[in-house]
């Protein structure tokens, strides 16, 4: 732009967050014509797959569902996907739909406000500049602020400490003494990475997951000639998957199957843990599925090497050259790795958004715990679609699934407000508390409620991650923009381009 030329395009969305439901949106957007900007923090896309690049950082939905369905892939190498390259397959995606064009990197948003005389979302950047759009919508998902805890003394730790999904490479891990912080979804994949490396992993567990195989394998050329070359293939392998996992929504929420999921869990566990004494320690004490269920056919074999042992305790205390377990136990190490997973319950942090009156999102709306109408939208905040927002969370199926539905229903909108010429949508309070009550009273009876602790849940216990049904239910109710569930007002034309770059 010249210096003479002071006319900017003001973008009718604003989208933060350039990850899998950014990109989405983007691309839908681009496809409408409608003018977008994606605000991304980083200097490239990809979202949590671009951020978590710890050793053996992989999915654990399969390949062909943990992809858009309007861009089938055949080039999976194996049949779950590892994060180099499903970071490839969403900057392929970006780039192949033109959203590349639309993304302003190094752009971490730190606060949005709502101006409802003009029906414009003003958001500011860390940089001082500000971006000006009738429609907010919030794609950062709720995996993508590291829960570092505050362990007393760690300031004084001499060695190197760092959280999985912040992996510092340029440590050399070789014949170390390594402390691992959680057996979560992350350290279960990367321990067995790095065990065979180490001097001496020191794992401290406050509770033991339950691990199933998994069933991962690499496809040999033939299958992807085939995938390649017969598209039907490739959609009914998609298919079946999905119909397949979809299917494990039955346990979670009725309870029916548990038994057959524990036996699986006890073979597993018993084929690769022989010394009794070490497969209690490795037993959960909680019921089946009430925290995350994770697969791995190499956590087990990787914990029982001699270099290894299993601490049924949580982190105390961290001294200069040592670690304190909770119940006394020091070990000396060089190297702390936290994989203590993300603060799933801190929606939209650190961002300060402000809706109508002055409200506060986070500190005011949300003082009891995240909550949204369809996982979406927050009363008070007119125009703001929040993408794998509260409750939207699936713990059987790919949540592909769940942002393609939601983009829809935002497109949707927009096309209805536009249509009839209302500025802006408000929803209405009481759908908002009464949708919300259905879902607390559905979740009440799954397997989640079941008593223990997990990231499902807000501090206060309640569950503000997790959807409680099909992913064929949700997107029956998200088909279509239902707006007799919202307040709307009138179009305002601002009286001059208010982007600033």
């Amino acid at each position: 732009m010249s210096d003479t030329d002071s006319t900017v395009v003001e973008p009718t969305v604003a989208i933060i967050g350039a990850g899998f439901a950014g990109v989405c949106l983007g691309i839908k957007l681009s496809r409408a014509g409608i003018p977008f900007v994606v605000l991304e923090k980083a200097s490239a896309v990809g979202g949590v797959w671009r951020d978590n690049v710890y050793p053996g950082a992989a999915c654990d939905v399969p390949s062909h569902l943990y992809s858009y369905s309007f861009e089938p892939s055949h080039d999976w190498s194996r049949a779950f996907g590892q994060a180099g390259e499903i970071r490839s397959y969403i900057e392929t995606c970006a780039r192949k739909y033109g959203v590349l064009d639309h993304v302003r990197y190094d752009s971490e948003v730190t606060a949005a406000s709502f101006d409802e005389h003009r029906g414009r979302w003003r958001v500011t950047v860390a940089d001082g500049t500000e971006v000006e759009s009738r429609f907010l919508v919030p794609a950062t998902g709720q995996l993508s602020l590291p829960a570092e805890p505050s362990v007393p003394g760690l300031d004084s730790f001499e060695g190197t400490a760092f959280h999985s999904a912040r992996w510092d490479h340029d440590v050399d891990l070789t014949r170390k003494r390594i402390a691992v912080i959680g057996s979560g979804a992350s350290a279960i994949q990367f321990v067995p990475q790095i065990v065979g490396e180490v001097d001496r992993l020191s794992l401290f567990q406050r509770s033991a997951p339950y691990v199933l195989p998994k069933p991962d394998r690499p496809y040999s050329p033939l299958e992807k000639y085939v995938y390649r070359n017969f598209p039907a293939t490739l959609a009914t392998s998609r298919t079946r998957k999905y119909l397949y996992y979809e299917a494990r929504v039955i346990p979670m929420t009725k309870g029916r199957g548990l038994r057959l999921i524990r036996g699986l869990f006890r073979r597993h566990l018993r084929k690769h843990v022989p010394d009794p004494q070490l497969r209690r320690r490795l037993t959960p004490t909680y019921p089946l599925g009430c925290k995350r269920v994770l697969i791995s056919n190499d956590w087990y074999p990787a914990i029982t090497r001699p270099n290894v042992e299993v601490l049924s305790t949580g982190l105390a205390e961290v001294r200069p050259h040592a670690v304190v377990g909770a119940d006394g136990s020091e070990r000396k190490v060089d190297v702390i790795i936290f994989g203590t997973g993300f603060a799933a319950s801190d929606l939209l942090a650190p961002m300060a958004i402000t809706g109508l009156d002055g409200v506060n999102l986070r500190r005011d709306a949300w003082r009891d715990g995240p909550e949204a109408y369809l996982g979406m939208t927050v009363t008070g905040f007119p125009n703001m679609f929040i993408l794998y927002g509260p409750n939207t969370n699936l713990g059987h199926n790919s949540i592909i699934y769940m942002l393609e539905s939601q983009t829809d229903y935002v497109l949707s909108a927009i096309r209805h407000l536009g249509v009839h010429g209302h500025g802006w949508a408000n929803v209405r309070p009481e759908v908002q508390a009464r949708y919300n009550e259905e879902i607390q009273r559905l979740l009440s009876g799954t397997v989640w409620e079941s008593g223990c602790t997990s990231w499902y849940r807000s501090a206060n216990g309640k569950n503000t991650s997790n959807w409680p049904g099909f992913t064929t239910d949700y997107r029956k109710r998200t088909r279509f923009f239902d707006a007799g569930n919202y307040e709307v007002r009138p179009a305002v034309e601002p009286t001059a381009s208010s982007s600033r770059r």
